[in-house]
């Protein structure tokens, strides 16, 4: 398999992985083509009724029905897997927010759990790329027809790729090394029609994530993603944070160098991506790396007021000086002007009120809508185990404890607490920020949060410590009373 020297790494692998058991064309046009796309999703929900269908005729020949209900699990993922990554757009997207989380979400059984992980994985730094001539058409719609005068060199295949765009290595005219970031084809057209579709495959999403409620996260993945098209804005919200951190010790954003509708060129940035951390760094080194990515979210956000919401380790890279290198900004925002007093008043409910204060908070909040039952009993209960992130300078965050949490979350019942909830718009960015954020601390195995959270957030620090002025002795439900 070839190398490549990329914008996601020093060395690494080639961005098109064969499936298993089936051929792929190493160069292909996305599918975008609204047609190709409906016809690629169309395919998974009738191969997954044609499964069911003969399961059914093997349970009448004797075959157990749990080991027919396990086969099709993993047919049908591995289905969904390969159509969501060779898809762009909300759906890519999708696949790449799983897996992140692909450690936590609570599959069953544990073997299919390890092969949805792993082919999951694959959508963070892979997929099928375009092929030169449209590579040059893009560029040459874009830059003109002379669009490679400006370049001293291009390589015309892609050095890393995304799930709405790839990246090419080039040198630009005055000698300096760049990322050429070019959107797909149709990528926006084929977000139009996410949101449709998505909808229409969360009964089956569902089916082969037993216990877990999709539509929440589909909504989310839309509401986000179209921020993620605006190459203009991207540019904007990289360039603000590169000077916002310009000769910064710990962290470096790469300079803007010239931006159009479906191209975004940046200074080149070479560095280990921490996705590799995730899989071979030392503990000691993923637990410093989940640090160093925590404080770049809270230093953009205090320098500048940026929330910074797409952080899976694709985006992140240790560079040789010993900073964290950061890229892709299309999912950036700003915090609502009363973020910090929702803060407040939600953590000092959960920490030294009663279940009635929290319900107050949150309804006041817009987290629950009027005139709606709700138990606020249940959700400390849920809380309880998120809250000693705050309150234990040893905590270890895992994918272990990790998967714990979601299960509970994502146990379907009638009185789920989620359900009697609401997220208000405005918080969509910064729910999103949480959950991947968590997930990929979880990921690295990051020890000692507390302090680092703590000192960007003092209005949780108070609450904190009226709470251990008050309470003494090791935490137990009900609640933190």
């Amino acid at each position: 398999m070839m190398r490549v020297k990329g914008w996601l790494g020093s060395e690494a692998p080639g961005r098109v992985i064969p499936f298993p058991g089936r051929a792929r064309v190493q160069e292909a046009v996305p599918q975008t083509s609204r047609l190709s796309r409906d016809l690629r999703l169309a395919a998974v929900p009738v191969a997954y009724a044609g499964r069911r269908a003969a399961g059914y005729g093997k349970r009448l020949l004797g075959k157990p029905a749990a080991e027919i209900d396990r086969d099709i699990q993993l047919r049908t993922a591995e289905h969904l897997v390969e159509v969501l990554g060779d898809l762009k757009g909300c759906l890519a997207k999708l696949g790449q927010m799983a897996a992140v989380f692909r450690s936590a979400v609570p599959l069953a059984p544990a073997a299919f759990g390890e092969i949805a992980g792993e082919t999951l994985s694959r959508l963070q730094d892979s997929a099928p790329p375009m092929m030169p001539a449209l590579v040059e058409q893009v560029m040459a719609r874009n830059l003109g027809p002379s669009w490679r005068n400006q370049f001293r060199e291009f390589t015309d295949r892609a050095a890393a790729a995304a799930s709405l765009g790839q990246v090419h290595r080039a040198v630009w005219h005055d000698g300096r090394d760049v990322a050429v970031k070019i959107m797909y084809p149709g990528a926006r057209e084929a977000v139009a029609s996410d949101l449709r579709q998505l909808r229409s495959m969360s009964g089956l999403i569902g089916a082969v994530m037993p216990g877990a409620d999709v539509c929440a996260v589909i909504e989310m993945v839309c509401a986000v993603v179209d921020g993620e098209l605006d190459y203009r804005l991207e540019a904007a919200n990289q360039q603000r944070c590169a000077d916002l951190l310009r000769d910064d010790p710990e962290f470096l954003v790469p300079d803007v160098v010239m931006v159009a509708d479906e191209v975004l060129i940046s200074d080149w940035l070479d560095g280990a991506a921490l996705t590799r951390v995730v899989a071979t760094g030392t503990a000691e080194e993923r637990g410093r790396a989940g640090l160093t990515v925590f404080r770049f979210l809270e230093t953009v956000a205090d320098r500048g007021g940026i929330l910074y919401s797409d952080v899976h380790p694709g985006n992140f890279l240790l560079l040789p000086d010993g900073r964290l290198g950061v890229v892709d900004f299309g999912a950036v925002g700003g915090y609502p002007p009363d973020f910090r007093a929702t803060v407040a008043d939600i953590a000092e409910a959960l920490l030294n009120g009663t279940p009635a204060d929290l319900e107050d908070a949150l309804r006041a909040h817009g987290f629950v809508h009027p005139g709606t039952a709700f138990d606020a009993e249940e959700l400390l209960r849920i809380a309880t185990p998120f809250i000693q992130v705050v309150l234990r300078d040893d905590f270890h965050m895992s994918t272990d404890w990790l998967r714990d949490q979601v299960t509970d979350i994502a146990a379907i019942s009638l009185s789920n607490v989620f359900r009697q909830m609401t997220l208000p718009p405005a918080l969509i960015p910064l729910a999103r920020k949480a959950g991947t954020t968590v997930g990929t601390l979880s990921l690295l195995g990051t020890d000692g949060i507390r302090g680092e959270l703590l000192s960007w957030y003092p209005e949780i620090g108070d609450a904190v410590r009226r709470y251990e002025d008050r309470v003494s002795g090791p935490l137990g439900f009900p609640g933190l009373r």
